[in-house]
């Protein structure tokens, strides 16, 4: 089960105006469970994304950014996701993209729009055809479901390894209208987004124009999925999607300095953030929570690099698991991060409040037994102060255990 976090209720996750969602069962996989999901979106919606940087990314994202291009191009609007679980049609080559153009157009005849207003969405097992013309068939079932207040069933949906759905609301007050954000992710393993198997998808009724909601995509995704590492492993089929219908009954939103917009932004990160967490909390065989946290840097970028050479190692991941205050192990990862003529002597760094290092050696004040009190907590805090700088940076990881092994050993069986 994930590391301190419960699932939200279906009447916690609340309708966005303008949205609806329906699952079906397409039977991707030998799964007894919904597997096919479609979000549909009123008339004079917009959309805009960010995706992964996998060279090697799957169908389904090259669909989506030719399809975003040409909806921001030509003011065609957004009407639809469709998404299945189970199969990641990645690695398929050209009869890839030609099934996820098919389920665009499958889906563009339901809804009487043209095929670039959708944008398909596949997570799973990687170099399998995609069984298009299951998702094909169920297409017509998954429209029928569709209901406003289908956020739960479709966070249950998009589920792959995932032990729980994740999703998560906010509503914030603009022009004395209330302004709804709800979102739903899924992912637990192959988890390194670098965006510009995650998926997130975040709906608002807030009027945004497209180019203002593309830059906002990109901002929130850098301080919330981009700050989240499981196992330092960039997915192929890594999205994340802000969907705006413009149903509240407020002016619409043009420029970036408009003071609305900082409360708009707040609500979106809010709610990324409480998904990225939670996908490093239900992270595959995850027992730990590790909140990394590295400041006194030169540069924003260095103090992530720092961040993630501590989140990425499985000498320190391992170590975690086993409570074992083998910190030297951190020191090793601080060192081996790249950070251009990092002095030692200038690093310190704790474990929540325990002071390990102090400038560059063991620290007076530490004993082991108070690094393991901490080590045997389900939730840490690793602190570090590089000492030359300003800039701080924040990543979001979890343990590895036996059970993260086994998992993607058995992950295809």
């Amino acid at each position: 089960m994930p590391v301190n976090y419960a699932p939200p209720t279906p009447d916690e996750l609340l309708p966005v105006p303008g949205i609806t969602l329906g699952a079906a069962a397409a039977k991707i996989k030998n799964w007894e469970r919904d597997d096919l999901l479609m979000v549909v979106a009123e008339a004079g919606s917009v959309a805009a994304g960010v995706f992964t940087q996998n060279r090697f990314c799957a169908a389904p994202v090259l669909a989506c950014r030719e399809h975003l291009a040409k909806q921001h191009a030509g003011g065609a609007g957004f009407r639809a996701l469709v998404i299945n679980a189970g199969n990641a049609n990645a690695g398929t080559g050209d009869a890839g993209l030609a099934a996820a153009r098919a389920t665009c157009a499958d889906a563009a005849r339901l809804l009487g729009c043209a095929p670039e207003q959708v944008l398909p969405f596949s997570t799973g097992v990687i170099m399998e055809p995609l069984p298009v013309d299951r998702v094909v068939a169920a297409l017509p079932s998954a429209r029928s479901a569709a209901r406003d207040d289908g956020w739960f069933a479709a966070a249950g949906a998009i589920m792959t390894t995932d032990t729980v759905p994740k999703g998560a609301s906010r509503q914030v007050a603009v022009d004395g209208a209330t302004i709804t954000v709800t979102g739903i992710a899924k992912g637990a393993g192959m988890i390194h987004p670098d965006m510009a198997t995650m998926l997130s998808f975040i709906a608002t009724d807030a009027p945004v124009d497209a180019p203002l909601l593309q830059a906002l995509a990109r901002e929130v995704a850098d301080v919330s999925f981009n700050c989240a590492t499981v196992d330092g492993d960039t997915s192929t089929n890594d999205s994340f999607v802000i969907i705006a219908t413009g149903k509240a009954p407020v002016a619409r939103v043009h420029e970036r300095d408009d003071p609305r917009l900082a409360v708009l932004r707040k609500a979106l990160e809010e709610v990324a953030t409480v998904l990225a967490q939670a996908i490093v909390r239900d992270g595959e065989g995850a027992t730990k929570f590790i909140d990394v946290r590295v400041e006194g840097g030169r540069d924003v970028q260095e103090c992530r690099r720092v961040a993630f050479a501590i989140a990425h190692s499985p000498l320190v991941k391992t170590a975690f698991f086993a409570s074992d205050p083998n910190l030297g192990r951190i020191v090793c990862a601080i060192g081996n991060a790249g950070a251009r003529d990092l002095d030692p002597s200038t690093v310190s760094f704790w474990l929540d409040d325990v002071l390990v290092v102090d400038h560059g050696g063991r620290a007076a004040t530490y004993r082991e037994e108070d690094g393991q009190r901490v080590m045997k907590k389900d939730e840490i805090t690793v602190r570090v102060d590089l000492g030359r700088g300003t800039a701080d940076s924040r990543v979001w990881t979890c343990d590895f255990s036996h059970d993260y092994v086994s998992i993607n050993a058995d992950y295809r069986s």
